[in-house]
């Protein structure tokens, strides 16, 4: 059961990595397409927010790197424990597909 959490978790944090990414990435845009106004104040808080968002585009490569890395380590403890222990592995790979059949036929 820890697998399925770190999975999950993991999975999560990639989610929200990807939409934090467009975010930055539409920003990017817009402070690309805002360049001309010539105003110096608009030119200062342009300046402040480019710097803002390399600052998160590098925090989010970070937050993708560690997620995939976690999920990495969670797939490999899973492999050597159903190599470790075959058996215990079947059984609970078949009381999950019970579990999942019961579910499923009860909402009908």
């Amino acid at each position: 059961m820890a697998f399925a959490t770190h999975t999950s978790g993991a999975n999560g944090v990639a989610g929200l990595a990807n939409g934090l990414h467009q975010i930055v990435e539409e920003a990017e845009r817009l402070l690309v397409t805002a360049a001309d106004s010539g105003d110096a104040r608009f030119d200062e808080v342009r300046d402040k927010v480019s710097a803002q968002v390399r600052e998160m585009r590098a925090q989010l490569e970070e937050l993708q790197d560690s997620a995939v890395a976690r999920t990495r380590r969670a797939a490999r403890r899973a492999d050597l424990a159903a190599h470790e222990h075959p058996y215990g592995a079947m059984g609970i790979a078949a009381a999950l597909g019970l579990l999942i059949g019961f579910l499923a036929t009860r909402g009908r």
